[in-house]
């Protein structure tokens, strides 16, 4: 009896392993839905050849040495597709968060009372103090007195 359980789970166990489906299954629907699987670091290096001088008797020779400058090291951004229950909860969170802005704008604007200054009566009041500190003034009195006898 106890031969024939372990027999039995073995079996089971051999048919779950067997009908489960593999990493190649799920990486070829990752791409199916825009996954793309691809290096995650692209290295760049940049030779420069260099001439070296050099006097050997009476002449000149130039050698040539391969110099590596840099290295650029860029990172590729691998994109993961969302589940639909991931895209539905994001948009809901985008939306309840636009909704609150907005009402944060209402209500602040709701108290923002805005005075228009009347750049007429500014002007006014300016002349009309220019023109009351000129008739207070001796100086413009004397000249007026002085018109008249004239």
């Amino acid at each position: 009896m106890v031969k024939q359980a372990k027999r039995l789970s073995l079996y089971i166990s051999t048919l779950i392993i067997l009908g489960s489906c593999s990493a190649n299954y799920h990486v070829l629907r990752a791409i199916k839905k825009g996954y793309s699987c691809g290096d995650t670091a692209d290295t760049i290096t940049i030779s420069t050849i260099d001439s070296i001088p050099y006097v050997l008797r009476d002449s000149i020779y130039w050698e040539k040495v391969i110099v590596q400058k840099d290295t650029i090291v860029r990172y590729k951004r691998s994109y993961v597709p969302q589940t639909r229950f991931q895209t539905r909860i994001q948009y809901k969170y985008k939306t309840k968060y636009i909704k609150a802005e907005a009402q944060k704008v209402k209500y602040q604007n709701k108290y923002i009372t805005k005075y228009k200054t009347r750049w007429f009566l500014v002007i006014l009041a300016f002349v009309l103090g220019f023109i009351v500190r000129l008739t207070l003034s001796e100086t413009f009195r004397s000249r007026i007195r002085l018109l008249t006898k004239l």
